[in-house]
């Protein structure tokens, strides 16, 4: 029901203009704040992405969660620009950080307010990024272990550091299957064997393939989940 989960929703456009109108979609349908990629393809400058997130940000009241993830928009965001976005805009509140670089993390921290989050976007680097000062994770594994992910995020942050290194190990081999093929394809894969859904994603994504399946099915087994 309405109120017991925030909704963080997603928005993804390489025009900013387009951005700006998923934006106010999304506010309008009562989302609680906004995960904003960089645009992706035609690689901006720096320059570029700071005026793409401060549109975003000067349009609208809700809070912003940066998403920066190099591997699939092409371009990285610098924790310079990072540290101007976090100065010049109050709702601009966090970064989902998944450039799979700690000294990038660590960089990130040094230029931003301490009222600032970094946000794990790797779950294989959950643990080591919240070790320099990231306060938790957008997951993908959450999805099927949610209970094991935030105990291991909670166990950190409460300084049972013991747990949650064993928890990390835990769910290593595991986060790995998940990423035999692009994400989210195993990802859905697994939960369709968990009987949660239907392994059916859009194109160009495709279902699992034959020769992935067994590797998958054999880390859900080992992990108890199916």
């Amino acid at each position: 029901s309405r109120g017991e989960a925030p909704v963080i929703a997603g928005v993804g456009a390489n025009a900013t203009w387009k951005a700006l109108e998923s934006a106010r979609e999304a506010e309008s349908l009562g989302a609680d704040a906004l995960l904003v990629l960089a645009p992706y393809y035609n690689k901006p400058t720096q320059e570029g992405i700071y005026l793409h997130f401060r549109a975003v940000a000067r349009n609208s009241r809700l809070p912003i969660v940066v998403y920066n993830i190099p591997g699939r928009t092409g371009v990285n965001i610098s924790p310079k620009t990072i540290g101007r976005l976090a100065k010049d805009f109050s709702n601009i509140i966090a970064v989902k950080e998944a450039a799979g670089s700690l000294d990038q993390v660590s960089e990130i921290l040094t230029l931003t307010p301490p009222s600032f989050t970094v946000l794990s976007g790797d779950d294989s680097l959950t643990l080591p990024m919240m070790s320099v000062g990231a306060k938790g994770v957008i997951s993908v594994v959450a999805n099927i272990t949610p209970k094991e992910t935030q105990a291991l995020c909670a166990a950190f942050l409460t300084g049972d550091i013991k747990k949650a290194k064993a928890l990390h190990l835990k769910l290593f081999p595991l986060i790995k299957s998940l990423f035999i093929e692009t994400n989210p394809i195993p990802v859905k894969a697994a939960l369709a064997m968990m009987g949660l859904c239907r392994p059916e994603p859009r194109l160009p994504l495709t279902p699992l393939s034959d020769e992935a399946r067994p590797a998958l099915k054999r880390a859900l087994k080992e992990f108890g989940l199916i």
